[in-house]
């Protein structure tokens, strides 16, 4: 059993554990089934089954992930915007979660990669 994430922030550290573990199938279930990847750049992936097809091919490259320092989360209701700076210096990384009907959080929308400008 994976554990969930009780808060917004706590998607980007379980993303990264999950990375490093390797776990395409545990980093999909981090989003709703419908959701929107903006990976790889330039490209939108839609649903579970595409960002877990795609998190395969990112895990294949090897790499350790790492947590990044978190920017205020700003809350609306259900919905929550996360961000971080990013360690390899893309520009920034944005997420829209939502709470589920039992209280734990999903991404809905992920653009891990904002180029600078």
């Amino acid at each position: 059993m994976r554990p969930k994430a009780t808060t917004p922030e706590d998607l980007a550290r379980l993303f990264v554990e999950r990375a490093n573990a390797r776990d395409a199938e545990g980093l999909s279930l981090l989003y709703e089934p419908d959701a929107v990847l903006a990976f790889p750049p330039g490209s939108t992936t839609r649903g579970r089954e595409a960002i877990q097809a795609v998190c395969e091919q990112l895990l294949t490259h090897g790499g350790e992930f790492t947590t990044e320092k978190a920017l205020p989360t700003i809350h609306h209701g259900d919905l929550a915007l996360t961000s971080t700076h990013p360690a390899d210096g893309t520009g920034g990384r944005t997420q829209i979660a939502r709470r589920q009907p039992d209280g734990t959080w999903l991404r809905v929308i992920d653009r891990p990669e904002i180029p600078p400008s």
